[in-house]
């Protein structure tokens, strides 16, 4: 964990140096949910469009922003994703990552939810 923060804080490092830095994401309009429904043991596909809110079984999903690393590096895909339940009680909050769903922690006996990817 160490050599990790020490990775990010040489990259804001050199980051804040170089100008270009600002640019090493592309913005996409949409993003590709893939949520599983662990009582049915049903996987879908819900595409949700950035700053709108989709309704989804009892879950209102609203993603704030879709991203994808530079394609010309190892492509990866982030989200900042707000998700609701029926009682409007949010149960995740937080950036996903499409190259690592096992750390999207959605604390839901019912749903697990992770990014597929951004698209326009």
């Amino acid at each position: 964990m160490k050599h990790l923060s020490r990775f990010f804080i040489l990259l804001l490092v050199v980051c804040g140096a170089m100008p270009q830095c600002a640019d090493a994401y592309i913005d996409h309009n949409v993003a590709v949910l893939r949520v599983l429904n662990k009582a049915a043991g049903k996987v879908q596909t819900v595409r949700a469009p950035v700053g709108n809110t989709v309704q989804y079984d009892k879950l209102t999903i609203l993603v704030r922003a879709c991203k994808q690393s530079d394609p010309f590096d190892a492509e990866n895909h982030f989200a900042f994703v707000e998700i609701f339940n029926s009682a409007s009680e949010q149960i995740y909050g937080g950036w996903m990552n499409r190259n690592e769903p096992g750390q999207n922690p959605i604390e839901s006996p019912d749903w697990d939810i992770w990014l597929g990817g951004c698209e326009d």
